[in-house]
């Protein structure tokens, strides 16, 4: 048997451990083995979970945990765990973008320091499979360009404008549907969206971006009218995070999507996501980017890579980089062009 914990039993967490119950029969065909919630860490109490702790201690002291999924969120203490785990040689699995952009670095080379590995597939496009296809289908291509819808709250937000709602009522809706959180800034205002193209950048191009370099603006002054202007226009607004590997330039915005571009009809809470490559050309991913059990699959993919390459480190594309110099963006429009 081989034992997994779970740091967090929110929505993603609880979907971790539904996907790993769920897909218990093809996880075992895969492994060989069956694959067990040893611990989940939690401070609130949760009736009728058997295997609740609140001690990271028992989780990194127990040798037959083998790797640690952290899908808390935020910094703190999703850092210090993180850490600690891979200190004991487990290897942990995450969600976490906000971690991955701030700390991914150093987190990746403690992890290959102890023979352990340090993933996060699930930190951006949710389901999408995009950041283990560049890192190892895509290896071999000079990926130019990146252009993607990676916020599935504004893209929600976005569609519904477009059926007549404002945008203070599309959010909303957003909330009302478990979409949007109570405190929607950080995707609203863009935030996340550049958390992930500053990822997929420095994945694309060997190079540290940054979420801070990232050029950034929401959608939080897009109004009905602005939605009218680009439909006579042929063309929708969406939120796209762009990084172009030539200019070296990274930025959020809103932007005029013509009908005929292959972003056009990604709606509601997909992600669509489009590079391209010097021999490749474009390419393009289309998925759930959010949600409990698209993101909890992301997740538990990654845990089962740890699982087959047990004891050995797992190169993500963090390791030992240089911080990218961004060439700077001289106009703020507030809606731009592709």
């Amino acid at each position: 048997m081989l034992n997994i914990a779970i740091l967090g039993l929110g929505t993603v967490g609880g979907g971790v451990a539904e996907v790993v119950e769920k897909n218990q029969a093809k996880i075992q065909k895969i492994l060989g083995q069956e694959v067990r919630v040893k611990y989940i860490l939690d401070i609130r109490e949760f009736p009728g979970v058997k295997n609740l702790v609140n001690d990271i201690n028992v989780i990194v002291n127990d040798p037959e945990v083998k790797v640690v999924c952290e899908t808390m969120g935020g910094k703190k203490p999703a850092y210090e765990y993180s850490r600690l785990a891979l200190e004991h040689g487990i290897s942990v699995c995450t969600s976490n973008k906000e971690l991955v952009d701030a700390c991914g670095c150093e987190l990746s080379e403690i992890a290959a320091r102890n023979n352990c590995s340090y993933l996060f597939e699930a930190s951006v496009g949710g389901g999408i499979p995009i950041l283990r296809t560049l890192r190892e289908a895509c290896a071999h291509e000079k990926i130019s360009r990146i252009t993607g819808i990676l916020n599935g709250t504004c893209n929600y937000i976005l569609t519904k404008m477009r059926s007549g709602s404002d945008f203070q009522a599309a959010l909303r809706e957003a909330q009302d549907n478990g979409f949007a959180e109570r405190n929607p800034a950080a995707d609203v205002e863009g935030h996340d969206t550049a958390r992930k193209i500053a990822i997929l950048a420095t994945l694309v191009s060997g190079k540290k971006f940054s979420y801070e370099q990232v050029h950034c603006n929401g959608i939080t002054q897009i109004t009905q009218q602005d939605i009218l202007d680009a439909e006579k226009n042929h063309a929708t607004i969406k939120l796209l995070g762009m990084f172009d590997a030539e200019k070296s330039q990274i930025l959020v915005s809103p932007f005029f999507v013509k009908s005929d571009h292959a972003l056009y009809n990604v709606n509601d809470v997909f992600n669509g996501i489009l590079i391209h490559g010097n021999m490749l050309g474009d390419v393009m991913f289309y998925g759930k980017g959010a949600g409990k059990l698209p993101t909890a699959s992301a997740v538990v993919s990654d845990v089962i890579e740890c699982l087959k390459n047990f004891g050995k480190n797992i190169p993500n594309g963090l390791e030992n980089l240089q911080p990218a110099e961004v060439s700077p963006i001289t106009t703020d429009e507030k809606i731009r062009s592709l």
